[in-house]
């Protein structure tokens, strides 16, 4: 039997590819166990999806400073040597990383003795944990078409993300229901990430009698988000948080409203649905999510919204102009070649793990 180590942790975005994987791994009758931070949101993860669990030390490369930084970088020899004695008893065939900086010591000690790595880059640019990494790794896959230029060429590969096949496979009818709509008018679906988006919840609610002249709304706010006094307005419903559903209220828009975390961008991608992107500011972020934002609206995939020029009429002009020309950005994803990611990732892994 032919044995895997996936890794990367820190936050979901670093663990859903993985989870989208797994399947996949199984099916090819892979042994698969997951390095990971001792607590990290990995473990809860990766242990509820019945996966071995293998928890190390780890710590952060900070690019300021923090009384951390002097003591983080033991916590990462101390990985190190914890993954290299896990990589020498277990003997796998290749490693798969989707970044983090739990996944550094993995990569490295995966190297130091001589087994095969896959490193997946989500955003446009590397961060600083695949960087260190990408030296040590035999292939790096990425999202964008621009991000080939930041990696070695002998390894780049443009595959998009994995994303999980279940999330394909939503009824659009089950999520009408599910959410007490219509079938009769189009839905829009609004969903901020996984804490929502108090600029985003505030510029829909602004325009919200504008948008119920001619769309539903299904409003994906986040934690604490919620707005009692807008619970019984006819043709809006709004939630803090999906989980099994939301494949079906996926499948049940008609247009989505998003922030542009390079997870979300690819399932929307994957689901074909006409959107608009509203990236993190760079204020806010290290500019990533505008990246990516950029890629997809000069690849016809997305409107671009930025935060700051983010109003009730700005917003609503998007939405009149994105809708009316839905079919546009449909044949545009339809033709992309960045959906196809598991299978792509799946024949590099394989190819590596029979060397």
């Amino acid at each position: 039997m032919k044995k895997i180590i996936l890794t990367g942790g820190g936050t979901a975005g670093h663990v859903t590819p993985n989870l989208a994987l797994i399947p996949s791994l199984k099916e090819r009758n892979y042994a698969i166990h997951y390095i990971g931070s001792y607590q990290g949101i990995e473990r809860k993860l990766i242990e509820g999806a019945g996966i071995a669990y293998i928890g190390i030390s780890s710590g952060k490369f900070r690019r300021y400073f923090d009384f951390k930084n002097f003591s983080d970088p033991f916590r990462v020899i101390k990985g190190y040597g914890e993954a290299l004695k896990f990589i020498k008893k277990y003997k796998p065939d290749v490693v798969f990383s989707k970044g983090g900086f739990v996944a550094v010591p993995v990569v490295l000690a995966a190297r130091h003795c001589k087994v095969p790595v896959i490193i997946h880059e989500s955003d446009m640019t590397p961060g600083l944990a695949n960087r260190l990494c990408i030296p040590s790794a035999a292939k790096v896959c990425c999202n964008f078409p621009e991000t080939l230029s930041y990696l070695p060429k002998d390894k780049a590969v443009l595959t998009g993300s994995p994303i999980r096949k279940e999330l394909l496979k939503g009824d659009r009818l089950k999520g009408i229901t599910y959410a007490h709509l219509s079938e009769n008018r189009p839905i829009i679906l609004i969903i901020g990430g996984s804490l929502g988006s108090v600029t985003v919840n505030n510029a829909v609610r602004a325009i919200l009698p504008k948008l119920l002249k001619n769309f539903q709304i299904i409003h994906i706010c986040g934690k604490g988000n919620l707005d009692e006094s807008l619970i019984h307005t006819e043709g809006y419903v709004q939630y803090e948080y999906v989980d099994e559903p939301l494949k079906h209220l996926f499948a049940a828009a008609d247009l989505m409203i998003s922030r542009a975390g390079a997870n979300a961008i690819c399932e929307i991608l994957a689901l074909r649905k006409p959107n608009i992107l509203i990236p993190l500011s760079a204020a806010a972020s290290r500019g990533d999510q505008i990246l990516n934002a950029k890629s997809f609206a000069r690849q016809g995939f997305s409107c671009l919204l930025e935060e700051e020029k983010l109003t009730g009429d700005s917003l609503l002009q998007a939405v009149t102009e994105t809708f009316k020309n839905r079919k546009s950005y449909i044949s545009n994803m339809q033709q992309s070649e960045q959906h196809n990611a598991i299978d792509a990732i799946i024949e590099m892994i394989e190819s590596l793990a029979q060397k």
